[in-house]
């Protein structure tokens, strides 16, 4: 099972989101081709209510302790409540471009 399938399970199982989007970005960085270290998650949920935005992001990190944290390098989290997540037009930023040089082949 892929990594990207993996981080999805377990977002889904653990907070039951109102919207999932987690996007392999890893093309975008120094790494080999096909390679799964760098992802982008937005996920909305109401669970988010009232928890401050660290708060948010130790539930991530919690929810893909283990097997799936070690196999990342890098994590963009982008959590929001619906509320939040309709104000902000139900779109997260977007990523910038990598500065670590050009892609391996």
């Amino acid at each position: 099972m892929l990594l990207q399938d993996r981080i999805i399970a377990r977002l889904q199982t653990t907070f039951v989101p109102d919207y999932l989007e987690v996007l392999n970005e890893s093309h975008r960085h120094n790494v080999p081709a096909g390679s799964e270290s760098h992802f982008k998650v937005t996920l909305v949920c109401e669970q988010f209510v009232e928890q401050t935005l660290l708060q948010r992001h130790q539930a991530v990190y919690r929810a893909l302790a283990g097997d799936i944290q070690d196999a990342l390098h890098a994590l963009a989290l982008h959590t929001f409540t619906l509320a939040e997540w309709q104000t902000k037009g139900q779109q997260a930023p977007i990523s910038p471009p990598c500065r670590g040089g050009s892609v391996i082949a």
